[in-house]
C-alpha cells in the first residue's frame, strides 16, 4: 500500500456513471486508498508526487472479460507476461469469464470445481505486475447440484464463466444452475453472438432471457455479433448487463453503445477485451473499446471511461473502479497521444485515438511511467519520491 498525491489535474474522470467528471485538481492517497478527490487535502508527510501537468486522470480500467489460466502465462497464444502488458493499457483490474483455455480442462464436476477454486486461490496470491485478477469463473458442466455451487462459494468462488462454451447448452438446465450460483453469491455470465471456441455455439436472446443471468456476453461479438434486436431484448426482458469486448464486431460496439444511451441504461454497459483468445492479446483493448463507445457510439467519453470501470466494478462488488474517498487507488495518468487531433485524453476517445498512458499506480504505488504500449502524451508529466 502506497500514499501519493496527484496534483495539477487537468481533468478529473470519476468512474462514477451518474457522476462522471469531479471539480479540482488534486487525488490524495494515504495507504492504498483514496483520502480526499478535488481541492488540495492533508499532503503532509506524502514523499510521492505526481505532477499531472494539466494531463487527465481517470480509474483504473477494470477488464470484464479475461481468460486467465495460472500465473501471467496464456497458453492460448503461447504467450508470457501478457497480464503486464496490459497493465501498460492501463488494466489495473481483471475479471475471468472462464479459464477454457487449461490444456486438458477437466470436463466432470469434480475437476471443474477444483479449477475454479484452484484458479481463484491462485490468483489471490499473485497479483502480476500489481494487477488485481479475480479469476476462478466455474465453466458449467453436465452433473453439478447445488451443493457444488455451496461448496465453491465456501472456498471463494464468486464467478459463472460464460454459460454455452462448456458443457451445459439446454436453457432450463443452465438457468437452475444460474439460480444455485446466484443464491450462493456469484455472477453468472451467458455467452452471445457466434461461436468461439470449440465446443461452443450460437446463442440468442431467447437463451439470455430463460437463463437470466447477471451479464451476457460480448454481444457486439466473441467474434459474431447479436442482433440489435435480441441486444434490446435482453435489456428489456432481464436486468442483465450488455458486455462489449474488444474480440468483437467494431460496427456492433457502436450502435450497442447507442441503443444502451437510448434506453437512458448507461448504467448497464461494461467493457472488456476477451483475451486472451484466437484474436491474440490485446494489451490496448480496454481504451480502444472506449473510444469505439464514445466516437462510434456517441457517448461521452467520461461516461464510456465508466463503462470500463466503475460499472463493472459495481457489478462484481469490487472496491475499485471509481475515483472516490473510501476507494482503493487504482487510476491512471492519461494524456493525448503525440501526434493527435485531440487536445486532451478525453478528446482523444471522443475522435476514436487511443490515449496516452503515462501513469499507473495500483493501491497508491506507481507501476509504470511511461507506457511501452502506447504512445508517448502531448504533456510533461512527471513523477517524484
Amino acid at each position: 500500500m502506497g500514499d501519493l498525491v496527484v496534483r495539477g489535474i487537468g481533468t478529473i474522470v470519476t468512474g462514477d456513471v451518474a457522476s462522471p467528471i469531479a471539480d479540482g485538481d488534486t487525488i490524495v492517497v494515504r495507504d492504498g486508498v483514496i483520502a480526499s478527490v478535488g481541492e488540495g487535502g492533508n499532503v503532509e508527510g506524502i514523499a510521492t508526487l505526481i505532477d499531472a501537468g494539466g494531463a487527465t486522470v481517470i480509474p483504473g480500467l477494470c477488464d470484464d472479460h479475461v481468460h486467465p489460466v495460472l500465473g501471467d502465462y496464456t497458453p492460448r497464444q503461447q504467450q508470457l507476461d501478457w497480464i503486464d502488458s496490459c497493465l501498460h493499457g492501463g488494466v489495473t483490474t481483471m475479471v475471468s469469464a472462464g479459464e477454457p483455455h487449461l490444456p486438458g480442462r477437466p470436463t466432470d464436476p469434480a475437476g471443474v470445481k477444483a479449477l475454479a477454486i484452484l484458479a481463484h486461490r491462485s490468483f489471490a496470491n499473485l497479483r502480476p505486475s500489481g494487477v488485481k485478477v479475480h479469476a476462478g469463473a466455474v465453466l458449467l458442466e453436465e452433473g453439478l447440484t447445488e451443493a457444488d455451487f455451496a461448496e465453491m462459494a465456501a472456498a471463494g468462488v464468486r464467478l459463472v464463466g460464460e454459460i454455452g462454451i462448456s458443457g451445459v447448452k439446454d436453457p432450463d438446465t443452465a438457468a437452475e444452475m444460474a439460480r444455485w450460483a446466484q443464491a450462493a453469491g456469484m455472477n453468472v455470465m451467458v455467452h452471445t453472438g457466434g461461436a468461439s471456441i470449440p465446443g461452443s455455439g450460437i446463442i440468442g436472446a431467447d437463451f439470455v432471457v430463460a437463463v437470466r443471468p447477471d451479464v451476457a456476453a460480448h454481444v457486439n461479438g466473441g467474434p459474431t455479433a447479436l442482433p440489435l434486436d435480441h441486444v434490446e431484448r435482453i435489456l428489456a426482458e432481464t436486468d442483465a448487463r450488455v458486455e462489449v469486448v474488444h474480440n468483437g464486431n467494431v460496427k456492433a460496439a457502436g450502435d450497442v453503445a447507442r441503443l444502451v444511451a437510448a434506453r437512458g441504461e448507461l448504467h448497464r454497459l461494461v467493457i472488456g477485451t476477451d483475451s486472451p483468445a484466437g484474436s491474440g492479446v490485446q494489451p490496448l483493448g480496454m481504451l480502444r473499446v472506449i473510444s469505439w463507445v464514445s466516437a462510434l457510439g456517441g457517448v461521452e467519453p467520461a461516461v464510456a471511461v465508466a463503462a470500463a470501470t466503475g460499472n463493472v466494478a459495481a457489478m462484481h462488488g469490487l472496491p475499485v473502479g471509481v475515483l472516490e474517498a473510501g476507494r482503493e487507488a487504482d487510476l491512471l495518468v492519461v494524456d493525448a497521444p503525440l501526434g493527435s487531433q485531440a487536445g486532451d485524453a478525453l478528446g482523444a476517445f471522443e475522435i476514436g485515438d487511443t490515449p496516452a498512458v503515462a501513469v499507473a499506480a495500483i493501491d497508491g504505488k506507481v507501476r509504470l511511467t511511461k507506457s511501452r504500449n502506447t504512445p508517448p502524451p502531448v504533456r510533461t508529466i512527471s513523477v517524484s519520491g
